[in-house]
């Protein structure tokens, strides 16, 4: 018995094979040759979505998208793989017919066309809100640490600067005082020869702390603490491994089948003031004026859930340490939580059952407070010692502070809610780095938010061919151009 082997490579076919016969018919890349074909890509504001009449002409924009969904999807995100899968990649072969566009085009396709891609990405969960994909009641916000496409070693702090710009002055002191030991030593042919071999590296050094100064002296007019000279727009974050230069990256997934909605990344590195954006923009993208949104603890800021209940919006976040004690002095005691507010009498009921009185409101950065305190209640309260570490207690009340307690009185009713939180987003960052997503390759704000559309998209388009297959969704997708 032989063995099964292929055809002769140098045979001469006289019938030869059908490209459309390589690609599969439940391949993905059947639906992003349809997908793309049909955008309006002048109304999503791409580069060249019109020819110029004179003049080479330029690859379409439906190709090189084309290109960048397939790669996107396949874990290939890098223009110079692209180039080289586009020659011998028969799917992508297929997808473009042939072309094949250099490095260069392919990169200048991403950049210059980075302002079209949330667009684009929020074209496609019209499509998924069509098909009835998202329940459109229930949202999960969370937040990851992408790295940025930066050399820690360009990072620079203030702090950073004055050390090295000090160091640098003693050095070059250090160099001047030998040049002039040099020069008290006489004109000798080897100390001329070192005089000058400093004096360079003097130059040298004062030419780094030239550049160390200016600087300095930007970050100080900009009142910015740190620059990345590569990334300009990266900050400092602390992930699970450490500190790192990149950027938060913030989506809103739809609890019906933890679709994205809504994605943004942003430059702070906390969370807390990123709730309200996220919800307003999911209840935007799902058109829809009630709304319910859970996040972790991360995120929990009273004006945050003031301006979401305006907007309809239902938040569930837990406060942090909400019902523990705190301690004060080297003593533990009675935390907040234990004080009753009466909203009749405007006072709070201590443990001991005593009455704190409201008193002047004061303003810390902006921000108003009235204190609750009573110190003849204390005098002699058999609880002192377990409720103050001073001669009294005070209890701090912000303005908004109903805001704060009709939150926690919603994540005490519905606990299942907060806990089902991590069952709905948390794996959509785990699938994104799985597919090694969770660093970018372009640079500055702008781009890496372009970068992060394309990342959700193919998640979403990966998700609903898992959900409902290929069939389905070119059925939809013709259903909408027939529409159309």
């Amino acid at each position: 018995m032989s063995y099964l082997r292929g055809s002769d490579r140098s045979e001469v076919q006289l019938l030869p094979a059908c490209l459309d016969d390589y690609v599969a018919p439940n391949s993905p890349a059947r639906f992003i040759d349809a997908y793309a074909e049909n955008l309006d890509f002048q109304a999503l504001g791409f580069v060249r979505a019109r020819p110029a009449a004179t003049g080479r002409p330029p690859y379409h924009p439906a190709d090189l998208l084309k290109l960048y969904l397939y790669g996107y999807l396949h874990r290939i995100r890098s223009s110079r793989r692209l180039e080289a899968e586009a020659a011998r990649n028969l799917e992508l072969i297929w997808l473009l017919r042939g072309l094949r566009p250099d490095f260069k085009t392919i990169a200048d396709f991403r950049k210059d066309n980075r302002s079209s891609f949330k667009g684009l990405f929020k074209q496609f969960n019209l499509l998924c809100g069509q098909m009835g994909l998202f329940g459109a009641e229930l949202v999960a916000i969370d937040g990851s640490k992408f790295k940025a496409d930066n050399n820690s070693r360009r990072y620079h702090s203030q702090k950073q600067l004055r050390e090295r710009i000090q160091k640098l002055e003693q050095r070059i002191e250090e160099y001047l005082q030998e040049l002039d030991q040099d020069d008290d030593q006489g004109p000798a042919a080897p100390a001329a020869s070192r005089s000058e071999e400093m004096a360079q590296k003097v130059a040298l050094l004062k030419e780094r702390k030239g550049r160390y100064d200016d600087l300095l002296r930007e970050l100080e007019q900009k009142q910015q603490q740190a620059r990345s000279l590569t990334d300009p727009d990266a900050r400092p974050m602390k992930s699970a491994h450490g500190y790192m230069h990149g950027y938060n990256v913030q989506v809103a997934v739809d609890a019906k089948h933890d679709l994205i909605v809504a994605q943004e990344v942003v430059q702070e590195a906390v969370d807390s003031c990123q709730l309200a954006p996220m919800a307003l923009a999911a209840q935007e993208a799902l058109a829809v004026e009630r709304l319910q949104a859970v996040a972790d603890k991360g995120y929990y800021d009273a004006d945050q859930l003031e301006a979401c209940e305006r907007a309809g919006i239902e938040p569930f976040v837990p406060q942090a340490g909400r019902d523990a004690d705190i301690v004060r002095k080297g003593r533990k005691i009675f935390g907040k939580a234990r004080f009753v507010y009466d909203a009749k009498a405007d006072v709070y009921r201590c443990p001991a059952g005593q009455s704190l009185l409201r008193r002047n409101p004061y303003t810390i950065k902006g921000t108003p407070w009235i204190y609750y305190y009573t110190e003849k209640a204390c005098q002699g309260c058999a609880l002192r010692s377990r409720c103050t570490a001073g001669d009294y207690r005070m209890v701090t009340r912000r303005a908004n502070e109903a805001v704060a307690e009709r939150a926690a009185e919603r994540v005490r009713q519905r606990a299942d809610l907060v806990a089902e939180r991590k069952t709905i987003v948390e794996h959509v960052f785990g699938t994104l780095r799985c597919w090694n997503h969770d660093h970018f390759l372009m640079r500055t704000l702008e781009k890496v938010r372009a970068e992060f559309s394309l990342s959700a998209l193919v998640y979403n388009l990966k998700r609903v061919l898992n959900l409902i297959g290929l069939p389905e969704l070119m059925r939809a997708l013709a259903a909408t151009q027939t529409q159309g």
